[in-house]
């Protein structure tokens, strides 16, 4: 098949495609709601931001830290064995957080939560991966659907807490973010065709060092650290910006400008193919987004602010896809779905990270300081590209 030839589209015809791609963007809309879902749920119960904070950071630690683990076993046994066990518990833990009468169980609540998340944005592209094996010319394709998807869903699904929140419907947020999950993951689960064979008699090659310490996928994860770094930035820095220049509703058009903008950039980027490596595609990305970002904390404006993030934002989509794609090719298929789960716990820990230190950066010395933090990230970003550029290109033993 050729998605140069006729977009998106003939991805989606493949027998199968769009069944599992729609079951998995429809769980990622209800996980994209569940963070910030119990942030206005327990500040609902108890009154205190402190208690939902720590729950809503508890869920992203445990999110993080356990996600690998359990796609270690996704790896071994297959997704349609494991994937229904994590939807239970998933289950029971929202269920425990509904039904906490403290703020001590609401929390371990919570971890648990966050522990039983499925990670349907890594089961979808190793599902893509299977699908395409020996046309691998496509890849780039499905991978930008993949960010496509994921970006949309993380901007549907705050809007949706938001306004059920707002309406003081914080109970009914938190069921509809485990019944998307719970819907997607069942539908996905019961498409077995298209899931990748378990790879429990894989083991690693005599004399080849684990797949997960290879060189190039521990590049891959700083990179995916790197980008977390941005991503924790932008939104703190850009709210601080619009609060002080006393203007903190631009906050949302500025940061939705932002998102528009990488949708845009996400869908033509995956539209064509392209004879340049990916490794040195993933240099020239993220040299423009750090060349880009370093407007950022020079705006006078948010006129300024809105054109700096369009042009920063438009380099991040293409960036996401060349990691994914560069995974795929680092790992073999028996580890794939740990290897694009931890890189997602990279850049999970990365975005709380930054966050936190642009927090302190715009209280202490102003949104300026904040919004410098990006382009430090993009030198980070653009040196680990350069780093990787030069590592080994040789494929792991199959499988």
């Amino acid at each position: 098949m050729s998605a140069a030839a006729s977009g998106y589209r003939s991805l989606l015809r493949a027998p199968g495609a769009a069944a599992f791609f729609l079951a998995a963007t429809t769980g990622r809309v209800g996980i994209a709601m569940t963070g910030l879902g119990l942030v206005w749920l327990l500040h609902d119960r108890t009154g205190s931001y402190a208690t939902a904070g720590l729950a809503a950071a508890v869920f992203a630690l445990a999110e993080a830290v356990v996600g690998p683990q359990l796609a270690r076993l996704v790896d071994r046994f297959g997704q349609t064995r494991v994937l229904p066990l994590y939807l239970v518990a998933r289950g029971a833990a929202v269920v425990g957080v509904l039904v906490s009468t403290t703020p001590a169980v609401a929390v371990v609540a919570a971890g648990c939560a966050g522990a039983a998340v499925p990670q349907l944005g890594a089961l979808s592209a190793a599902r893509w991966a299977h699908l395409l094996r020996g046309d691998a010319d496509d890849l780039p394709s499905a991978f930008s659907l993949e960010s496509l998807a994921n970006a949309t869903s993380f901007l549907l699904g705050p809007v949706l807490v938001t306004a059920l929140g707002a309406a003081g419907r914080t109970t009914a947020a938190s069921l509809l973010a485990a019944g998307l999950i719970l819907a997607g993951g069942t539908a996905l689960a019961l498409q077995r065709r298209t899931a990748p064979p378990p790879r429990r008699g894989a083991g690693r090659v005599r004399g080849e060092r684990p797949a997960l310490l290879a060189p190039a996928f521990l590049i891959l994860a700083l990179l995916n650290l790197a980008i977390g770094l941005y991503f924790g930035t932008m939104g703190v820095a850009v709210t601080a910006f619009a609060v002080g220049h006393g203007i903190p509703g631009a906050a949302t058009p500025l940061i939705a400008a932002g998102s528009v903008a990488g949708l845009l950039s996400g869908w033509l980027y995956g539209l064509r193919r392209r004879r340049t490596p990916a490794r040195l595609q993933l240099v020239l990305a993220t040299g423009w987004l750090t060349a880009t970002a370093a407007l950022l904390p020079l705006a006078p404006s948010a006129v300024w602010l809105g054109v700096a993030l369009v042009l920063t934002e438009a380099a991040v989509p293409p960036t996401l896809v060349l990691l994914t794609v560069l995974t795929e090719r680092s790992v073999r298929p028996s580890v794939l779905t740990q290897a694009f789960t931890w890189n997602n716990s990279a850049s999970a820990a990365g975005s709380a990270l930054a966050a936190s230190l642009a927090g302190r950066a715009a209280d202490t010395w102003g949104a300026s300081a904040a919004l410098a933090q990006a382009p430090a990230a993009g030198l980070l970003l653009v040196a680990f590209a350069l780093v990787l550029l030069r590592a080994p290109r040789r494929r792991p033993v199959q499988p």
